[in-house]
């Protein structure tokens, strides 16, 4: 017998009738998730605090953060994760299911300290010193990845504590090695891919967040290029040598160089497009002749590359060659130009930016997100947004009523993070998370 037609309308103004109801429940339990997010970090902050507290004062140097994985790692146990350890030498990554099947996205931290004596008047203050490149140094977060590691360790627990309202898998990646393993050594983001940190389970998108001078719990971001390729530079050039007192019975490289770094500063400045995206040359070495009556026979320079457009990139190596090899043919002299590839664009992915810029507003103190210009500064995160859709953003930790513009910068001995802005971190890393899955369609 087939329906009566009275029957499926009446149906269908019941379905008319329950849906927004249906609808507002969705709403309102995505709500009260976001608020369990918030009260998770509340309650999770002291333990965030003597993290990050006890990481500053025991710092370890990239490819040597034994210690701090070992505190990261059981941590992550204890919240019942699955937990990988050794993965690009001291990388711990911790894979949190949750209840529901959905997406996979990825929560980045860096844990390693710089080579940096510190001279900032702590309890807590740093006091270990070790030897880096055959000297003796101090050791210290002049970079605030231990701001970082504590702040992903409270979003870890945060997000266990609702894992059994959550639609997909949350993979936390706790990196060595960001400012680059020693030399001889292979390391950071680009190792720790290569030993299969975006597989099983493969992330979907990664966020990762930094924190430096800025206003207290400002969160700045931008699509695109946010932090610079910097790539190696080295030339050779090689003259004649001969008597300082007789320079036309040979061909003086020293000369011939000082031509070629005021060429290659041209190229900045009249030959790319500034309006596009910025762009640096720096020689930062130069090093030639024994005696100060002997033009030598060859002189060594080493700078740094500087790009924030990844098309532009390959174009100033080029330009960089031609502007060395002719300058210095010029002179009666050749120069052999290296350039080794460094870190890739820092390059947020634009619509994963667009997409996930209201939560940034929504967590950041005083609703305080804002765009910000593109910096020259470098980050191996870059290798992991070659990879999947990536977003990298800044949060301020500069103290209340201090001048982020004069205050000391990253990797300064000075360099002084207010723990006041760690909720924001914390928040921002378990509301990203959250808000991906449920866009991703995992509810």
């Amino acid at each position: 017998m087939e329906p009566s037609p009275w029957r499926f309308f009446a149906v269908l103004l019941l379905l008319a009738f329950i849906g927004p109801f249906s609808l507002q429940a969705q709403n309102q339990t995505d709500e009260a998730l976001l608020r369990q997010l918030d009260r998770g970090t509340e309650e999770v902050m002291a333990r965030v605090v003597a993290w990050r507290r006890d990481i500053h004062q025991h710092p370890e140097l990239g490819n040597r953060e034994v210690r701090t994985a070992k505190l990261v790692a059981n941590h992550l146990r204890e919240l019942g994760l699955e937990v990988r350890v050794g993965v690009a030498h001291t990388g711990v990554i911790g894979v949190l299911r949750g209840a529901r099947p959905g997406a996979v996205v990825a929560l980045r931290a860096d844990m390693d300290a710089l080579p940096v004596t510190e001279a900032v008047d702590l309890p807590f203050a740093s006091k270990v010193r070790t030897t880096y490149e055959g000297q003796e140094v101090g050791v210290m977060h002049a970079c605030g990845h231990d701001m970082h590691v504590a702040i992903l360790m409270g979003a870890a627990e945060v997000l266990s504590a609702v894992r059994e309202q959550l639609s997909g898998t949350v993979v936390f990646i706790f990196q060595p090695a960001e400012e680059g393993p020693p030399d001889g050594e292979e390391g950071g983001a680009d190792l720790m891919i290569r030993e299969g940190a975006l597989e099983s389970p493969a992330p979907e998108a990664i966020f990762a967040l930094h924190v430096g001078p800025g206003t207290l719990g400002r969160i700045t971001y931008r699509p695109e290029g946010i932090g610079a390729a910097a790539d190696d530079l080295r030339i050779v050039v090689h003259g004649r040598q001969t008597h300082g007192g007789m320079p036309w019975a040979g061909v003086d490289p020293i000369v011939a160089s000082a031509q070629i770094i005021n060429a290659l500063q041209t190229i900045t400045s009249r030959q790319m497009a500034l309006t596009r995206a910025p762009s640096v040359v720096s020689i930062g070495m130069i090093q030639g002749g024994v005696r100060r009556n002997i033009i030598p026979d060859s002189v060594t320079m080493r700078g740094t590359i500087r790009t924030l457009d990844r098309e532009q990139r390959a174009d100033i190596h080029e330009r960089i060659r031609r502007t060395a090899e002719k300058t210095a043919e010029a002179s009666g002299a050749t120069a052999e130009v290296t350039i080794t590839l460094g870190v890739p664009v820092t390059w947020n992915d634009p619509a994963l930016t667009e997409q996930m810029a209201p939560t940034l507003r929504r967590v950041a103190r005083n609703n305080d997100a804002t765009l910000q210009p593109p910096g020259t500064w470098a980050e191996d995160f870059a290798f992991f947004q070659e990879k999947i859709p990536g977003l990298y953003f800044n949060l301020g930790v500069s103290p209340e009523g201090t001048d982020p513009a004069t205050a000391a910068g990253n990797h300064s001995p000075l360099f002084f993070a207010d723990e006041r802005a760690l909720p924001v971190g914390v928040r921002a890393m378990a509301h990203l998370a959250v808000d991906y899955l449920s866009a991703a369609g995992g509810r």
